[in-house]
């Protein structure tokens, strides 16, 4: 009796009749395997937000300097960005580029050929784009995540 009972679930078995789907150690290796390749990707996709927020900030002080640079050349390759001034931020975001943000933005002048933009990223990082008074541009940042360890983001 037991070796016809055997018997035929074996046929049955070989024959797909009866006993079809997955085994529970079937399911349970596949959730294995998929549990390992979350583990290993969704960290990857945790600090996408901040970077975004970083690549936004140097995007913007890139748009400040191109408007701040046409500002310059029309008047006569000077740099006035004091307030009230032709090539101050609000005047920059009124005449040169609307698409400015309203804060998050600062232009400084140490000396009249020379501007420092800083942006502050949604992260607190800030990017900073200086020019100095030898046209030289330098790229600097603070902070961590969009900002490199040596704390120049140029390249």
């Amino acid at each position: 009796m037991f070796l016809q009972n055997l018997r035929a679930k074996v046929g049955a078995r070989l024959n797909g009749d009866k006993e079809s789907g997955f085994t529970l150690i079937e399911l349970l290796v596949v959730m294995l395997i998929l549990g390992i390749l979350a583990a290993i990707a969704l960290p990857a996709f945790f600090n996408q937000k901040d970077k975004a927020g970083d690549a936004k900030a140097k995007e913007t002080a890139h748009t400040a300097q191109v408007a701040l640079e046409s500002c310059s050349t029309d008047n006569g390759g000077q740099y006035p960005v004091a307030a009230e001034e032709p090539c101050s931020y609000a005047e920059l975001r009124a005449n040169y580029e609307e698409t400015l943000p309203a804060a998050g933005v600062a232009i400084t002048q140490p000396e009249e050929t020379s501007y420092r933009i800083t942006v502050t990223s949604s992260t607190a990082n800030t990017f900073s784009i200086t020019r100095g008074d030898d046209g030289a541009l330098t790229y600097t940042c603070t902070g961590d995540g969009g900002c490199p360890p040596n704390g120049n983001w140029e390249n």
